[in-house]
């Protein structure tokens, strides 16, 4: 089968990419044409766009890029038609997704959604679209198919894929002796800073960030480069001797850290899951802010927070988000033993909220047997 999968970002080129190992080894000729980065890649699948030119954050930024945005669309439709894929697989990236999978419903082309936009939160009326678009919909938030029950749409719960990503990468994990000597880095405990994916972000993130760090001496800060983004950009923003970037390394690198400042997505959950005690922080441009408080209809904007429907993590959000408020919170999940405890035993709850493993096996076994394959 020919497949075309659609990921518009770090977190969906990961979990695409484990997706079309699966997709393999239940379809042996399988093809992948994809939107998407380099771990598709590295599993076959020829890129046609990279998910760095495709990533816009915030209302204010999205209009910016509107040219851009619609002609990216236009060029998607185009290739879908050239190359007539069997079935069409999309990553959560909803924005752009929702409307390439209402076009390949009008093309005929079998359409599977793989985590779902987070419509639950806000724009709750795109569920009426899903129903009518996607034919199948694998949902891996415990609470997803409750919300899908009562529109009388009925998904499939999968299960989390991090599990499966984590469990790996703590198989295989080095010491911690040497993963500071294979980075360069002292003996001190780690504070990991984990500023975003897109440059957007990470330009008004890690200065917060990093406005901590001279008030813990005992600590060492270790920056955490999504792939897509250069050292060279990060050191450009932080201009310290005294801090660390480990590239493509955020796994291993929360492996070995003892706390964690970490931007608002997805990324609050992996650090959860790896049992790390954090601070959740996000701002925003002002306008982009404000549009989202007056739509947005859940009452956290952790993953964390959200799944366990109370505050487990702190969020430091917009004006709340300040060196003040960063250093007492991260002086709390440092130096107060009750709390860390405390947010520890919260955490192994999530992992057992968040069901068993097996995530992209399930739901490439599913594919499978929706065209039909045995």
């Amino acid at each position: 089968m020919k497949y075309y999968i659609i990921a518009g970002e770090a977190s969906g080129d990961m979990h695409a990419a484990n997706l079309m190992k699966e997709l393999k080894r239940c379809d042996p000729g399988a093809t992948f044409r994809c939107w998407g980065g380099d771990l598709m890649e590295k599993e076959g699948g020829v890129i046609v766009k990279h998910y760095r030119d495709l990533a816009f954050m915030g209302f204010t930024e999205v209009v910016m890029n509107l040219r851009t945005i619609f002609r990216n669309i236009d060029f998607c439709k185009q290739d879908i038609i050239e190359h007539k894929p069997d079935a069409l697989i999309l990553i959560d990236y909803p924005g752009f997704n929702m409307r390439i999978a209402d076009f390949a419903k009008q093309e005929k082309i079998k359409v599977f959604y793989y985590i779902s936009p987070q419509i639950w939160a806000w724009k709750q009326s795109r569920v009426h679209k899903i129903k009518r678009t996607v034919d199948k919909m694998f949902v891996i938030l415990p609470f997803e198919k409750d919300f899908y029950k009562k529109f009388d749409y009925e998904v499939e719960f999968v299960g989390h894929p991090l599990l499966d990503e984590i469990e790996q990468i703590k198989a295989g994990s080095k010491t911690f002796s040497e993963f500071t000597r294979h980075n360069n880095l002292s003996e001190k405990p780690i504070v990991a800073l984990l500023p975003g994916s897109r440059k957007q972000e990470i330009s008004v993130m890690l200065p917060l960030m990093l406005s901590v760090v001279n008030d813990f001496p005992d600590h060492q800060f270790v920056i955490a480069a999504a792939p897509s983004v250069a050292n060279e950009y990060l050191t450009s923003i932080s201009g310290r001797k005294n801090v660390n970037i480990v590239s493509g390394q955020t796994y291993s690198l929360l492996t070995h850290s003892t706390a964690a400042l970490v931007t608002s997505g997805t990324a609050t959950l992996e650090t959860a899951l790896f049992g790390v005690p954090e601070v959740v922080c996000y701002k925003g441009g002002w306008i982009s802010y404000s549009i989202a408080r007056m739509l947005i209809k859940v009452d956290f904007i952790s993953l964390v927070n959200l799944i366990m429907r109370r505050e487990v993590v702190k969020e430091l959000i917009q004006h709340e988000l300040n060196t003040g408020n960063l250093i007492k919170e991260l002086r709390s999940i440092i130096y107060d033993k009750e709390n860390i405890e405390r947010m520890k035993t919260d955490f192994l709850t999530l992992r057992n909220e968040l069901g068993g493993s097996g995530a992209s096996v399930n739901t490439a076994k599913a594919i499978c047997r929706e065209l039909s394959f045995r």
